[in-house]
């Protein structure tokens, strides 16, 4: 350490710790100071990094997965993920209960209930992941095996975390789907609140900058593409003008659905109906026919193409 930074410490450092303390008093939510223990993100990350493990054996880590020993394997991972994901439970519910005033104590046998209630759903989480993945290859001509989505496309990454962090938010977990769709959106650039219903067969290809708001229902068999917003319109503010929580804000696209690149849909009311065909760089506001085309003309003018009824 220089002499100069040596000599500022002897003369300085103490007003700045005085100052900076001084910022924590009005504690406007920056710190959680003599607060309860949150849950640690660190200790999530782990968590979900062996549950890709036991969703995906042998493509993620540095396991050599046999027939042989697959059953010890899961069953010590498992185990593992149990114990602390029960204490990472424990703590977020802890939370939760101070947010609403609540005195029943039973932060303990929720955490409880809640771990066996997710690795209990896993089996299921799984084959619903399996079909994602064959939507993706489906979907993609690039793809020429499932082996090469199972180790390289941040749509797996997307996905998985989705699933996870759906179930924990269904079970009215605090913080932690959150923590955990956040760090899907770091590394992939796809933005997917825990709280998007989505359905079977879904696939997101390219990915990035992709927008997926919290009141969005997605149904089966739907392909996005990148850039795609799935948000909300306005949002309701109260007398005071802060903006009221809740409600559906974000649209509903039905069943057989392709969006493609940047298209923008906005609204709780808004609905895309089956087997409709979103083009590139819409703007969509209201809903859309089943079976409909929009696309923006060769003068930029945004149109919707319907079928034609059958006589």
């Amino acid at each position: 350490m220089s002499h100069f930074v040596t000599d500022w410490q002897s003369k300085r450092l103490e007003e700045v710790i005085e100052r900076l303390i001084g910022t924590y008093q009005d504690d406007k939510g920056i710190n959680h100071i003599d607060g309860l223990n949150l849950p640690q993100r660190e200790a999530v990350i782990g968590i979900m990094d062996d549950l890709f493990r036991v969703i995906y054996p042998g493509y993620i880590g540095m396991d050599t997965v046999h027939r042989a020993n697959q059953r010890y394997f899961v069953g010590q991972l498992i185990s593992s993920i149990a114990e602390r994901l029960e204490v990472q439970l424990f703590k977020a519910l802890r939370y939760g209960c101070r947010m609403e005033d609540c005195d029943s104590h039973e932060c303990a046998r929720g955490a409880a209930s809640a771990t066996v209630r997710f690795l209990e759903r896993l089996p299921e989480l799984r084959e619903m992941l399996k079909d994602d993945i064959d939507a993706a290859f489906q979907g993609d001509p690039a793809a020429m095996n499932i082996e090469e989505i199972c180790t390289s496309y941040p749509f797996l990454t997307v996905i998985t975390t989705h699933r996870i962090a759906h179930e924990l938010k269904n079970m009215n977990v605090p913080l932690i789907p959150r923590m955990m769709s956040e760090r899907a959106h770091s590394l992939t650039g796809v933005d997917i609140h825990p709280g998007a219903r989505i359905g079977s067969h879904f696939f997101i290809d390219h990915g990035t900058g992709v927008v997926i708001g919290e009141t969005t229902e997605i149904s089966h068999n739907v392909k996005i593409y990148q850039g795609v917003t799935l948000g909300a319109l306005s949002f309701k503010k109260d007398e005071d003008g802060a903006i009221v929580k809740g409600g559906k804000r974000h649209p509903t696209i039905e069943s057989n659905v392709t969006i493609y690149a940047g298209a923008t849909i906005l609204g709780g009311n808004t609905v895309i109906g089956e087997g409709a065909t979103i083009g590139g760089n819409t703007w969509i506001t209201a809903s859309v026919p089943p079976g409909a085309l929009v696309v923006i003309d060769q003068e930029g003018r945004q149109t919707v193409k319907t079928k034609t009824p059958r006589i």
